[in-house]
């Protein structure tokens, strides 16, 4: 609530990590919903879905703090000092996040950074992509005698590094690997893992813009889906899935994207 007169140089602003999960504004939390409702300032990234930017208020500030591979609106350490500059200046803040905001969305490091210049934050979780998209493109991220782990790892590394992973560890048959932000990368890590020991035939799903209308889910396996997204000009955010737990796609398939395209076979390489 905005103050008037002097008592507003006196008011001590909060900053409120919030997750948006992965696109759909069902997914939101009741408490995210609630506070996206009533924001003063928004700070938002790029992965947040048109349909949940379109919830908050017209009366507050949006400011886009948005990050694509190769080009920051605003790089890390500006959108740190700004999130600081925007509570001293006595307003409530929203960072929106997509997906959580802990879980490969630099949150903890502006947590980290609020904390250390004495800025009171709280977070408030959110459906990772992970959970959601897997979920709604019908692969369950276990399942009994298929997987009994998974594991989130990065498809690319600050500043365009080749990635540096232990490939040998990645590629355990009974684990689900979930790969974000890894289009780009695709190729090398295809063939990374089936150099590990993890069959080419292990089957393995991409699915882009997962949880809303516009999601695509393309299936395929290890060896052959480098190619299928090709076809199918898959773009960012697109995140892979590569486990036996794929293979229930096709049985659990249940959500009907109204604007989607669902490839399942390698048809789509002809």
């Amino acid at each position: 609530m905005s103050q008037v007169g002097n008592q507003q140089s006196s008011k001590v602003g909060r900053v409120v990590l919030v997750g948006a999960g992965p696109g759909d504004p069902d997914l939101l939390t009741v408490k995210a919903f609630r506070l996206i409702q009533n924001a003063e300032v928004v700070v938002y990234d790029r992965l947040v879905s048109p349909e949940i930017m379109a919830l908050i208020p017209p009366s507050a500030e949006r400011i886009y703090a948005g990050k694509a591979l190769g080009h920051h609106h605003l790089v890390q350490d500006e959108i740190n000092d700004r999130l600081v500059s925007l509570a001293r200046s006595g307003r409530d803040v929203v960072r929106l996040k997509g997906g959580d905001s802990f879980v490969f969305g630099r949150g903890s490091e502006e947590a980290l950074y609020l904390a250390q210049n004495g800025v009171t934050f709280e977070v408030v979780p959110g459906i990772s992509a992970a959970a959601g998209c897997s979920s709604y493109a019908g692969i369950p991220l276990t399942h009994r005698g298929l997987a009994t782990g998974v594991r989130f790892v990065p498809g690319h590394l600050r500043d365009g590094l080749r990635l540096d992973l232990d490939w040998g560890k990645l590629a355990d048959p009974d684990t689900t690997l979930v790969i974000y932000m890894g289009l780009q990368s695709l190729s090398e890590t295809s063939a990374e893992l089936i150099a590990a020991g993890l069959p080419a035939a292990t089957p393995a799903a991409a699915i882009e813009n997962g949880t809303t209308p516009r999601q695509r889910r393309v299936i395929g396996t290890l060896e052959t889906l480098v190619d299928l997204t090709r076809a199918a000009k898959l773009q960012a955010p697109t995140l892979i899935v590569i486990g036996r737990v794929v293979s229930l796609a096709d049985q659990l398939d249940w959500f009907t994207p109204e604007e989607s395209s669902i490839c399942s076979s390698e048809d789509q390489m002809k």
